[in-house]
């Protein structure tokens, strides 16, 4: 006899297991489904190793800034060592997530998805299973590229468990995958490349601030070549070479290991989505403001596999997880709240945002703008960091529209800025703030 579940949860990452949990724990029958280790991207393959491979970069730099100014010696990363440190956390993590969901009462399954019918979906070994909800939450994929070669491009995943860091590198695309990577492991002690299609890098974050970010990063030894469109990759010897175009010319370069960094799309194509009568839009699933599919209204969709409002970052898939969980169960259209969520390019120092940008605020309304050089600072100073900024946004009432930052430990101190956009705060009452002092948060006041 096929199974009837009241909920059927594709995919277990941090949107999924969200919604999984929620839902088992107001007694519905669930079932989840993914075909790679639980955990998602981030915990497994992004967020979380990504910053437990940053943190020996950053040990590295913070003592190369302080050569001759107290610290002494020849400060490196040992790769190897640095790996088997990611995967102390990393290695737990699929065993851990499963316990958790069956103790919530969730069954966990194994294998690839694909829907069958409007209501049903078909399991690898498992056969196939009736469902009054489903809930797709398969994550991103790097995009597709189309030049010859481009499968020789490992993926982020591939690069996260480097047994040996190769001593010549190039990544393809100049995003956050690229950069975060790039300084990693340029601190490393790899010769490292971005070879960016674009004229601007980081587009979706403040201009002035991502120019203190490229000085910064080629002071660290990583070159930057943007506008080079990539033709494609051929082998040489043990090696790469890629050829791409720039200033009317072709123009080659090798490299041992070449990385891809440009992009990624919600990875929905696999699961048939056709045979269940699902739309999408932009490659991912067309949802209501809700995260309720368009066309098939037992499907709902959340994470980076919903065409939704919503940024690609781990918080909105956790919310919009819940959020959708809890419209399934209470048959309600709630819909997900976007205001004040943060995102942090984590190179050394790291890059953040949260709210409009600049050139966003000036169309809608008369705005302030404070950009401050923070690199003379305190805070900078005694860390022997040299390039550090704030940029403030602000309405003419004092509202805080947006705040962009530039330095180190910023990934922090841009959560105060994002509780002061979602609570509609002032410029006025951050300032009233007391803060420990020093502190990077004792800096606020000095930013407007």
């Amino acid at each position: 006899m096929t199974e009837t579940l009241d909920l059927i949860v594709i995919g277990a990452g941090m949107a999924g297991v969200n919604a999984a949990k929620k839902a088992a724990h107001a007694g519905w029958s669930v079932a989840i489904v993914d075909e790679l280790p639980y955990g998602g991207t981030c915990a497994l393959r992004g967020c979380d190793p990504k910053k437990m491979l940053r943190a020996g970069a950053e040990a590295v730099d913070a003592a190369r800034l302080l050569s001759g100014k107290g610290v002494a010696g020849d400060t490196r990363i040992d790769w190897p060592a640095l790996m088997k440190h990611k995967e102390s956390f990393t290695d737990p993590v699929p065993e851990n997530m499963e316990d958790g969901l069956k103790k919530a009462g969730v069954q966990t399954l194994h294998g690839s998805a694909r829907f069958t019918a409007e209501d049903r979906i078909e399991i690898e070994g498992r056969g196939e299973f009736f469902f009054k909800h489903a809930l797709i939450a398969t994550g991103a994929k790097p995009r597709p590229l189309g030049f010859p070669g481009a499968e020789c491009l490992i993926d982020s995943t591939d690069f996260l468990n480097l047994p040996e860091l190769p001593k010549r590198i190039i990544f393809v695309g100049g995003g956050y995958i690229s950069f975060e990577f790039a300084h990693i492991a340029a601190r490393a002690g790899a010769e490292v490349t971005i070879l960016d299609h674009g004229a601007r890098q980081l587009k979706t974050f403040d201009h002035d601030l991502v120019d203190m970010l490229l000085e910064r990063s080629r002071a660290a030894g990583i070159e930057i070549i943007s506008e080079a469109t990539p033709e494609k990759i051929e082998a040489a010897g043990k090696a790469q070479r890629i050829f791409y175009g720039k200033d009317g010319n072709t123009q080659v370069k090798e490299a041992d290991l070449m990385v891809h960094g440009a992009g990624r799309v919600p990875a929905v194509d696999e699961l048939n989505l056709s045979a269940a009568g699902i739309d999408t839009d932009n490659g991912g699933v067309k949802v209501t403001p809700w995260l309720q599919s368009t066309s098939n209204p037992r499907v709902y969709a959340a994470g980076d596999a919903a065409a939704s409002p919503g940024k690609p970052l781990t918080p909105v898939a956790v919310f919009e997880g819940k959020i959708a969980a809890s419209n399934m169960l209470k048959g309600k259209q709630t819909e997900p709240d976007y205001t004040g969520v943060p995102s942090v390019v984590f190179t050394i120092p790291e890059l953040a945002r949260v709210g409009m940008l600049e050139e966003e605020a000036r169309q809608t309304d008369d705005v302030e703008v404070s950009f401050t050089d923070t690199s003379g600072w305190f805070s900078q100073k005694r860390l022997g960091e040299t390039h550090a900024g704030a940029k403030i946004i602000s309405d003419t009432d004092g509202k805080i529209l947006g705040a962009h930052m530039f330095g180190p430990d910023y990934a922090e101190l841009i959560n105060i800025f994002s509780l002061a956009i979602k609570l509609g705060l002032s410029v006025d009452q951050i300032k009233t703030m007391p803060a420990a002092y020093p502190t990077g948060t004792s800096d606020i006041g000095s930013m407007f």
